[in-house]
């Protein structure tokens, strides 16, 4: 049986209208660093974001969700984020803010591969209708 390694993640939300904390949830970013492995999985659903919220701004969404990527892979478009290691990068994307993007609390667990896990997550908090 192979070890099993901690990791974290937490679910990327949109939440049009902050003012009534209702969201939508979208994406999983998951962190493990024993691993060295920080990815995050979205999907814009244009239909239903649109039935939420009429007058949200999608092409802003998915410009913000394309930078959480960079910011993940530590690509340079990911500006001076990207630069930080793994766990800082983590613990920034995932610090709470007051905006139509938002993390949920950070979840732990124990994997013994993050990508599997990520794809598992994904598919339950963000595919589930």
């Amino acid at each position: 049986m192979h070890d099993k390694n901690l990791f974290d993640y937490s679910v990327i939300r949109v939440v049009p209208r902050v003012e009534r904390e209702e969201f939508i949830n979208v994406g999983v970013i998951l962190f493990c660093k024993a691993e060295k492995f920080l990815q995050a999985k979205y999907q814009i659903k244009h239909e239903r974001l649109l039935a939420f919220s009429p007058d949200l701004d999608l092409e802003c969404v998915n410009e913000n969700l394309k930078a959480m990527g960079h910011i993940c892979y530590g690509n340079k478009e990911g500006g001076a984020i990207a630069e930080l290691d793994l766990a800082s990068r983590f613990r920034w994307l995932t610090s709470t803010r007051s905006t139509i993007l938002q993390m949920s609390k950070v979840h732990p667990g124990y994997t013994a591969n993050a990508a599997e896990t990520l794809e598992k997550l994904y598919a339950e908090l963000v595919l589930q209708p």
